[in-house]
Order: C-alpha cells, then structure tokens, then sequence
C-alpha cells in the first residue's frame, strides 16, 4: 500500500549542488547521464523503442525533475521498465517512493542491500573526520535512516543478469555500502560504477561545485568497509573497461579511464583511503 511506503525522519532536501546540474549528456547512444544537483543518474534505453531503465532515483524531492527529464527524452508518459539501485544512500534513492507511485514499476537492488530499503536497519554514521573537505562536514546531517519502500523492491537475480538491461551483468562491489552492486557489459566495455569509484573529489565542496573532473575512491565520509572497498576497485579495474559512467563526476573513456583506474588500485592508499576516520579498522 502507498501509506507503508516512507523516507526516514531524517530525509529532507540538500542544499548542495555544482555547476552540471541539471546537465544531461548521451555517453553512448543507449547510455544517458544527467546529474541533479551533485549525483548522477543514469537512463539505459533505445529512445526509438522507448524500451528503457532508470539507474539511482537521484536526490531527495529530486522525483518531478527525474521524470521529466525522461518525459523528455523518450516522449510524454514514458516510465521506465524498471528501477536498478547501485544501492540506498540517500542520493541514489532520493526520488523513489514519488517514482515508485508514479510509475508502478519493480526496483532491483542486492540482497544485502534491501534491510535498508525496507525499514530494517539504517545506515551507520557518516564520518566527518575523514577529511577537512566541507561536504565532508557537512555529512552528519545527511539522511541514514532507512527508507521503505516495501513490497516494491526486489533483489537482483542470482545469475548475475539484470532485468530489462541484455547484455549488462551486476557484480558485487561492497564497501562503500554492503550490497553495493556495479554494472557491466562486456561486448563494449562499459562500465556504470555507482559509488565504488566516482571522478570527482566528493569530499571537497569547491571540487564537487566546479565538478573538477579526477579518479578517487568511493565517497570517504560514508563508505564503511575500506578493505573491500579496495578489493571492488581492483575487481573493476581487472576488467579493463572502455568506458565508465560513477556516481558523482564525469564519464571517463578510453586511456583516460584504464590509467587512472591503474593508478586507483596502485595508489589506492594515497588516493582513495582517508587519513584518519572512525572505519579505517
């Protein structure tokens, strides 16, 4: 029933954005990024059959800006054929209850993942201390709480495939979240990263306002489990992929890509991991 579906007492609007929001940029021509506020989401789908996928339901009261990016890219009253979750924090699932109303569809999300998105369990503590970053600071007062949505949520099939998404397969990139899933398609090499790796600097306000485009590791102030963190980018980067769309920053491609994911793995403690943090052991 609607009523069961809610957001935590803590869920509320961010008053934080960068310079991209609200841009939206074919990757490829069935791979779509569009970012709101300071998150990607990512719209897989053929815009002449209108066949399509949403990924990551964006920031909080982010919904009527979703669907209408969708509305105009694959024409008036178009609703995905499924939602796909990287995973739950607030800024991949900002939008979904309003979506889940407003489309009636199925949304996948790891099994690990969905005590988070039924009500079950919140996420631990942001850690501020990670870095002097001001987004960083300002993470204590981001929603944990879980959300849920009920019925709705589904965990993605065992095999590995995605439905609606032939071709693409979801592996297991925890740390950053438990059931943290990526998605992979191996005939061109392309990869939607979520959080395990993002190209921006999310820590730092001035990087995330000017989208200041660099490899890091996953969000410091929420990621929780560095040691499988570090395994998931080195999973990712054995796959040499051509092109990768993440959570916060721009697509990267080609060269660029494969050797700043190289450097991630090989440099990951200088790059990625934070100096000091209450989740470092």
């Amino acid at each position: 029933m609607d009523k069961d579906l809610n957001y935590g007492e803590d869920y509320k609007f961010i008053p934080a954005t960068s310079v991209r929001s609200g841009v939206g940029i074919e990757v490829i021509p069935d791979l779509y990024q569009y970012t709101i506020q300071i998150v990607n989401i990512v719209l897989y789908g053929n815009i002449n059959t209108k066949d399509f996928v949403l990924i990551d339901a964006g920031m909080p009261k982010s919904a009527e800006e979703i669907i209408s990016v969708i509305e105009e890219r694959f024409g008036p009253n178009s609703r995905p054929k499924a939602i796909i979750l990287t995973h739950g924090h607030f800024d991949h699932v900002g939008g979904i209850i309003e979506l889940i109303k407003q489309w009636n569809v199925p949304v996948y999300a790891h099994a690990l993942e969905i005590p988070y998105l039924t009500g079950k369990q919140n996420y631990p503590e942001p850690d501020p201390s990670v870095s002097d970053g001001l987004v960083a600071k300002m993470s204590p007062f981001f929603p944990k709480e879980a959300i849920n949505i009920g019925d709705n949520i589904k965990a993605v099939p065992e095999d590995g495939h995605i439905p609606y998404m032939p071709g693409f397969r979801w592996i297991h990139t925890p740390g950053h979240t438990p059931g943290h899933i990526s998605l992979y398609r191996e005939k061109d090499r392309v990869l939607i990263a979520g959080d395990a790796f993002v190209t921006v600097k999310q820590e730092s306000l001035y990087k995330v306002l000017t989208q200041t485009k660099e490899i890091s590791g996953p969000p410091q102030y929420l990621t929780t489990d560095w040691q499988a963190a570090r395994k998931s980018v080195e999973k990712l980067e054995a796959l040499k992929p051509l092109i990768a769309i993440t959570g916060h920053g721009l697509a990267m491609k080609g060269e660029e890509l494969q050797n700043n994911l190289q450097k991630l793995v090989e440099k990951f403690d200088e790059i990625a991991l934070p100096k000091h943090g209450k989740y470092l052991n």
